[in-house]
């Protein structure tokens, strides 16, 4: 999202400011989406925590809920970060161009 809302010097200021504020909620969103990611496989297992038995078996339960095991569980929470922080950001800026208006 960052590469989508970069700063254009040729820009108006008041769609260079909505994009600096959805650069920067993007980065929210990457990190609230990483520590809801990492929370969820450490709660969601049958062994809780961050240890090689909770990591395995929070990734094969986050896995489970689309029907797939631990390698399912890993594509979700790799994409759910991301999800977050393009929805964010984006939401962010197009909610600072409407306030702005």
């Amino acid at each position: 999202m960052d590469q989508v809302l970069t700063d254009d010097e040729s820009l108006p200021n008041d769609e260079r400011e909505a994009r600096s504020v959805g650069r920067t909620m993007t980065t929210v969103g990457a990190l609230a989406g990483t520590a809801g990611a990492v929370g969820t496989v450490a709660a969601a297992g049958s062994v809780a925590g961050l240890s090689a038995a909770g990591i395995t078996s929070g990734l094969a339960a986050v896995g489970a809920t689309v029907g797939g095991g631990m390698v399912a569980g890993v594509a979700i929470t790799v994409a759910a970060p991301a999800a977050a922080a393009a929805a964010v950001g984006y939401g962010a800026y197009k909610l600072w161009k409407w306030i702005s208006e």
